[in-house]
């Protein structure tokens, strides 16, 4: 596991995305953030009612969609249906990801139930080796009894750090904190322990120059291209 060092490169990661150009989590809006330069596009992967993974971030369609309905209350038919094709699926996703090299997508997961749909259609589609995932304790444990091997990236938003008994077992490779925690000392802590350091979600050139020369590895920002300049 490498630690980042003066110089080194930062991977910047689109936020769904490019979510200021094209609606989130729409493949228009990834294709966007990875013609900006990003490294790797964050997309949220949740399970319509006949368990097809699909990216949204919320758990009803209201507010991108404008239809008050819960996702794991309709089916993907009934998705494709009410959004016009507009939400596409993991296996969409990662197609268009593959088409770009060295491009990597990673999977939030807002609710640990699609971890295993998630881990199957990755495997499924052979993004294994370009894919990895983010989220909670919760959703992390459950990709990783879905997956051994599965390179995992712990979303933390507290100033404490994650108890030693939650790293055993999930084993991820990544903390990935919110940009405002962030210290030098955090990540170099974080970086003795052997772990990659990722922060999120900024889109100002400034503080993305902060966390820049606080060591991060990798920074995810709804705006690439501005912080791609800055860094």
């Amino acid at each position: 596991m490498r630690a980042a060092s003066a110089g080194a490169r930062v991977a910047v990661i689109g936020h769904r995305g490019a979510p200021y150009d094209h609606r989130e989590n729409t493949l228009a809006s990834l294709r966007a953030a990875l013609e900006a330069g990003a490294d790797a596009v964050e997309i949220d992967v949740r399970l319509t009612a006949d368990r097809v993974p699909v990216l949204l971030h919320d758990a009803t369609l209201e507010r991108l969609w404008e239809h008050d309905r819960r996702l794991s209350s309709l089916t993907h038919a009934q998705v494709e249906e009410v959004t016009a094709g507009g939400v596409p699926t993991l296996r969409e996703a990662l197609a268009l990801t593959g088409k770009y090299p060295s491009a990597r997508a990673l999977i939030d997961l807002p609710a640990p139930s699609a971890a295993q749909g998630a881990v199957t259609e990755v495997r499924e589609s052979g993004a294994a080796d370009r894919a990895y995932y983010c989220g909670g304790g919760l959703s992390m444990l459950a990709v990783r009894a879905a997956d051994p091997a599965a390179e995992l990236a712990l979303s933390w938003r507290r100033t404490a750090p994650p108890r030693p008994e939650l790293l055993a077992r999930v084993r991820p490779r990544w903390l990935n904190y919110h940009f405002g925690l962030v210290t030098p000392g955090m990540v170099e802590r974080a970086h003795g322990d052997g772990y990659l350091f990722a922060a999120w979600t900024t889109d100002t050139p400034r503080a993305a120059r902060r966390l820049m020369r606080a060591g991060v590895d990798a920074i995810t920002t709804n705006r690439v291209a501005a912080v791609r300049a800055a860094l």
